[in-house]
């Protein structure tokens, strides 16, 4: 057998692997209802409920990280992040969140944020200029 088919060969399967691998990146987002009927692991697309507590006590434990989200169906959800508080988070547009149900809580082992453009104040100024 010829190098060049066992290096083709090779590089398929990697390429697979890395598809397989890469599977839960690929989903679509859930809201808070699917999150609670599926139990399976889902990314939560929404935005902080700053009505609602958000508890942080990095003395007591650095990864435990408590608030509430809204997803776009207006749902509220009660969210651990196991995680430590991220720099700015209550400045955020939208929290993506990946994790799962387990009782009446949701738990994310990663999160993803969306923040305040800096350049957002030079867009609406553009956009006056141009209408």
């Amino acid at each position: 057998m010829k190098k060049v088919y066992i290096i083709a060969g090779i590089m398929i399967a990697l390429a697979v692997s890395l598809f397989v691998m890469a599977k839960d990146d690929l989903s679509t987002y859930a809201s808070i209802s699917d999150a609670i009927t599926t139990g399976k692991r889902v990314k939560i697309a929404g935005q902080l409920a700053k009505d609602k507590e958000m508890t942080y006590d990095p003395q007591k434990d650095p990864n435990h990280f408590t608030f509430y989200i809204r997803d776009a169906s207006e749902a509220i959800q009660k969210v651990v992040l196991l995680q430590p508080k991220p720099q700015d988070f209550e400045l955020s547009e939208q929290v993506v969140l990946t994790g799962r149900m387990q009782d009446d809580t949701f738990v994310a082992t990663d999160v993803l944020l969306k923040c305040p453009s800096k350049y957002k104040d030079e867009e609406i100024n553009i956009k006056e200029k141009q209408g």
